[in-house]
């Protein structure tokens, strides 16, 4: 591995500083320094596209504008707008970070006091303290750990401890003390347009000359990564009951997928319902990070409520949109 110099005198930080300036994305909370509204982009982007991310940050400025605003909101109005981006402990979080910030009596304006809201681990600590605190503290996700590993030849497999200690220490020695946010937002973009995961834009990358991936042909082949986990499948059957323009759901509890989020009548045995049971459709794939479901859904019409566990609630079916639901109760939706 190569050992950089210090800041901004490093070739590689002012290449990344001039490549930044000349191709930076143009994002709505780009164009701002409150903590707020970049807080809520960290937190949105987590796990999501920016192209699917930006639609929600503008709706959730919209419909919260200011933390306060997010505080006082109930957590089904949270998850109804989050509903959607998935990982919906992100938006449980959300919620409750702001809550401590409303307690704090404001944005924690240092990197401990960030890093301790709900949901906020190292990387999001360092964003968000960067761009809106001018902090001196590197990002290291993804796009970093892949831009590092190649241009400096690093080969220690990232996704452990050993790995974020070194490529930790190395992106803050190259971090320049003066303007940090552009250099953070600079690494993201750079990993993300020119040293993206396959294709990389070799040919006209301003750091292509002293990049050792390229020099020692193993751009694909770094960042070494660890062996993903495996998939496991799971089953779920759900029926729809509709009696007499009225529907049951219960809110998933803690411990499992989709806490707090609202779905029909969960069961093992559809036909054990009796009345009139209307197959939707079988198998219907919904994969999560770890984990792939099968659906089948079912329509019960019945014009009396079958007996069920005493979480499950009747509301008129014209209040369904109220609820925040898993994307997965959707597709049911859209079957009926």
């Amino acid at each position: 591995m190569q050992n950089p110099m210090m800041s901004r005198n490093n070739p590689f930080t002012e290449g990344i500083l001039r490549w930044y300036a000349e191709n930076g994305r143009d994002l709505p909370w780009r164009r701002t320094r409150d903590p707020y509204a970049i807080w809520l982009s960290e937190i949105i982007l987590q796990q999501t596209r920016i192209a699917q991310g930006t639609a929600y940050w503008q709706r959730f400025m919209e419909t919260f504008p200011t933390v306060e605003d997010l505080a006082s909101a109930s957590e089904d109005q949270v998850l109804r707008l989050w509903q959607g981006l998935g990982y919906y402990s992100r938006a449980r979080n959300l919620h409750a970070a702001a809550r401590q910030i409303v307690d704090q009596g404001g944005f924690p304006q240092t990197l401990e006091g960030i890093r301790s809201l709900k949901g906020v681990g190292d990387y999001t600590a360092a964003a968000i303290g960067s761009i809106a605190f001018g902090l001196p503290a590197a990002v290291v996700d993804g796009n970093v750990y892949r831009v590092l590993a190649r241009h400096f030849g690093i080969s220690t497999v990232v996704g452990t401890t050993a790995a974020k200690k070194e490529f930790t220490s190395l992106a803050q020695s190259l971090l320049p003390m003066e303007d940090p946010a552009a250099f953070n937002q600079g690494m993201m973009d750079f990993g993300a347009l020119q040293c993206t995961p396959a294709s990389p834009r070799c040919m006209d990358c301003p750091l292509a000359a002293a990049c050792d991936a390229l020099r020692t042909g193993r751009t694909e082949l770094l960042p070494i990564k660890k062996e993903a986990a495996a998939v496991r499948e799971r089953r779920i059957t759900y029926v729809y009951i509709r009696c007499q323009e009225q529907t049951a759901i219960h809110r998933r509890g803690p411990g499992d997928i989709w806490q707090g989020l609202w779905e029909p009548y969960v069961c093992e045995r559809p036909e054990d319902l009796g009345g009139n049971l209307i197959p939707l459709a079988s198998g219907v794939k919904h994969q999560l990070t770890h984990r792939t479901l099968l659906a089948d859904f079912y329509l019960l019409e019945t014009e009396k409520r079958p007996s069920l566990p005493g979480d499950y609630i009747w509301i008129p079916e014209a209040e369904l949109d109220r609820y925040g639901k898993p994307r997965l109760f959707e597709h049911l939706l859209e079957r009926l």
